[in-house]
């Protein structure tokens, strides 16, 4: 997802139109969730804009259609397959990871039309499956199985991290609207293959202060609190020689950007003396350093 009408003044710039927004996005961030396609395949007029207004380095991840994954659950959709990925073949060299976002219905007795569907992809290209069944959290036999399966194809397992979210109260319709659609799922951080994926679901900054103002009992963990252990995984994963993929996420994604760059900063910080990260700066804060910089002359 790169466009959101709430983003125009930290990303985008004031001036910029609804068609050039992922351009824009793609100034300051090297990587975004394409989920549009999880809904519908898009148009190939519509992948070749996508190709022009990004970088060489940018880096998509799609997720593929529902009626791949939840529809037909992975079965008898060769045809949808092959379909799916001749449209995006423009976008074969841009795309990081190709998702596999499966139901909650999808089980551990289905682990074998996993493996078998693993086979109907095409090769060389890097995979990541989200699953939120239950018993794949359990660290039971059938979670094991899962991860060997992923080690053995290497393919990444992609975390949800929604503990940030489920700790805030229904304060407000954002909070509640995410509590309705967001995976509620242990978060077992582990990596399958060589880019394991972090979704990070994160409250609002802020949102713990005003809420304390009004209940002075109020204990809950904020952001930071969350992502302290990602600071420390996502370094071991880099200095492991993997390419994580990180992102974030508030209840309605108004302030996503601002959180991402933030947490990204700390990141940096950390790795400061091993590993020299790429700086982001949102727009909005290019724009306050240039009015200051007026200010002064």
């Amino acid at each position: 997802m790169w466009s959101h009408n709430h983003w125009q003044e930290s990303v985008y710039g004031s001036s910029t139109k609804q068609a050039d927004r992922l351009a824009r996005y793609a100034c300051i961030f090297n990587t975004v969730e394409g989920n549009t396609s999880f809904y519908a395949t898009p148009n190939a007029q519509t992948v070749m804009n996508w190709h022009s207004a990004t970088p060489d380095d940018f880096r998509f991840t799609f997720k593929l259609p529902q009626t791949i994954t939840h529809q037909r659950q992975l079965q008898n959709c060769q045809q949808e397959l092959l379909a799916f990925f001749q449209v995006m073949s423009p976008l074969v060299e841009k795309t990081g990871l190709w998702k596999i976002q499966l139901p909650a219905a999808f089980g551990p007795e289905q682990l074998p039309a996993l493996a078998r569907f693993f086979d109907l992809l095409p090769q060389g290209l890097t995979y990541g499956v989200e699953v939120r069944h239950l018993a794949f959290f359990a660290k039971g036999d059938a979670e094991r199985a899962l991860n060997r399966l992923l080690m053995d194809r290497q393919v990444n397992r992609i975390i949800m991290d929604s503990r940030p979210l489920f700790a805030l109260p229904p304060a407000n319709e954002a909070i509640i609207d995410a509590h309705k659609k967001k995976p509620q799922v242990p978060v077992h951080a582990i990596a399958t293959a060589t880019t394991p994926v972090v979704r990070f679901i994160g409250q609002t900054d802020g949102t713990i202060e005003a809420l304390a103002a009004s209940n002075d009992q109020l204990q809950v963990k904020n952001n930071d609190s969350f992502f302290n252990n990602w600071l420390r995984q996502l370094a071991l994963w880099i200095k492991e020689g993997r390419e994580p993929y990180l992102f974030i996420h508030t209840p309605d994604n108004q302030t996503a950007p601002e959180l991402a760059a933030r947490l990204y900063q700390q990141l940096q910080q950390q790795l400061a003396d091993e590993v020299s990260l790429p700086t982001i700066q949102l727009h909005k804060a290019l724009a306050e350093s240039a009015a200051q910089m007026q200010l002064t002359w």
